[in-house]
């Protein structure tokens, strides 16, 4: 949610903002509405000061014996009285008015994300890792995985497309990888491991920007709830309409959870393989902070994802969205992008967004600075630390072997209960 006061001070800087998101301009239209509005609310309160200044000479006009006085006022009242509903109506419905056209209008880029429109003008920041040489033409992982227990075919028959059965020890893997992760994220970068709701309400679904724009990405139960298609959205809202202590921030929190999308906007993207699921499993990190440290907090989160990679010795790149490319909410976001020599391209793993105080906006999370009698609006950000799907399909294509087996990464052999390999299933 943005600002009005803002919007007020520099409506031309407002469009130029939108403009690199490819969004038309809107604070022509935000600005009629809130003088409307603001029109509306001080009429209604004159009304109200007049209403209750000719309740107080009644009295007056009485004690002095003027009737006629007395019985104008009166008039004046009742009059008033009865035209206040109406105004408290419209200033209702301008107020409502003006939330949705905020509502629907994307965060603002900050000034050192790169314009463009699209994945092609990212900026790559730095490259991690170097592609391993295979003696064999490396094969992609839905190729490789049904064999070592990626069963797709079970996973259609039961729930449709895009949904996968994993069976043995393709699970085990799947499973040593989330605890690895979360661990990491608790133990190593200091991230409160968190168990969370999987299904919230309109309001934490709205706080975090999933509604009202993006409602057909999102899967909604038959009595209205709707099913988290990221931790970010429980963990964000855990703040919701609260004022944060400022000794207890930053908040640092972590869950390992599922996530549930329809796709809606991937249509024919990725129908092969385990890459883009309507079911999958992600370690999310969410940062709420003061607005001075969300910078440090967006670089300390990247550093915690890449660390992930890191260790599982899984090249990877740092590429910086351009305004065209980041979602709704954020005004910063790193991606990285893990090496897939099956496709012989870098896929995005992680996504690690700065949101500076929309989100809070939205959600009416504040604190109140030291020294301040006034409260602001909280940071937050939030990241995959990382997409477990992602990484074990990361996982089978850097360590698959000409026999068709998978070694497991070395910081995953203690998970694995003395499997060192995936082999394939008899």
């Amino acid at each position: 949610m943005h600002d009005i006061r803002l919007i007020r001070e520099n409506p031309a800087a407002f469009d130029a903002g939108l403009a690199r998101r490819g969004v038309e301009p809107a604070s022509a239209q935000i600005l009629s509405l809130d003088e409307q509005r603001r029109a509306v609310a001080t009429r209604m309160q004159e009304s109200q000061n007049r209403r209750n200044e000719a309740s107080k000479a009644i009295g007056k006009a009485m004690g002095l014996g003027d009737a006629q006085t007395a019985e104008a006022l009166k008039a004046e009242v009742t009059q008033l009285k009865e035209s206040l509903p109406a105004l408290e109506a419209e200033e209702k419905e301008l107020t409502a008015r003006l939330h949705d056209e905020l509502a629907r209008l994307p965060n603002i880029p900050v000034d050192e994300v790169p314009d463009g429109e699209d994945e092609t003008q990212n900026v790559e920041v730095a490259k991690w890792g170097t592609p391993r040489e295979f003696a064999f033409t490396p094969r992609e992982h839905a190729d490789l995985g049904p064999a070592l227990g990626l069963d797709f075919e079970t996973g259609a028959l039961l729930s449709g497309a895009r949904f996968t059965f994993l069976k043995g020890q393709m699970a085990r893997l799947h499973r040593a990888l989330a605890q690895f992760m979360l661990d990491t994220q608790t133990a190593d970068n200091g991230y409160m491991e968190c168990n969370v709701p999987l299904l919230v309400k309109d309001d934490a679904a709205f706080g975090t920007g999933q509604l009202p724009k993006f409602s057909e990405d999102l899967f909604q139960t038959t009595d209205g709830r709707w099913l988290i298609p990221t931790a970010e959205v429980s963990l964000t809202n855990a703040v919701r309409e609260q004022i944060v202590d400022a000794e207890a921030l930053p908040l640092r929190m972590t869950a390992l959870t599922p996530c549930f999308r329809s796709e809606a906007g991937a249509a024919g993207r990725d129908t092969r393989g385990f890459i883009r699921q309507h079911q999958f499993e992600k370690v999310e990190l969410v940062t709420v902070c003061k607005p001075e440290e969300s910078e440090a907090e967006h670089d300390r989160m990247v550093a915690a994802a890449e660390g992930i990679l890191q260790a599982l010795e899984l090249p990877y790149r740092k590429v910086l969205l351009c305004a065209g490319d980041m979602g709704a909410t954020a005004r910063k976001t790193f991606d990285l992008e893990v090496w897939l020599p099956g496709q012989g391209a870098y896929r995005e793993i992680s996504s690690i967004s700065n949101c500076g105080d929309f989100q809070a906006r939205r959600m009416n999370a504040r604190y109140k600075p030291e020294g301040s009698k006034k409260t602001e609006f909280l940071h937050t950000l939030n990241g995959s630390g990382l997409a477990v799907g992602r990484t074990l399909v990361a996982v089978l294509e850097n360590y698959q072997q000409e026999d068709g087996s998978v070694a497991v990464p070395e910081k995953l052999k203690a998970r694995m209960g003395g499997i060192e390999k995936l082999e394939p299933l008899a």
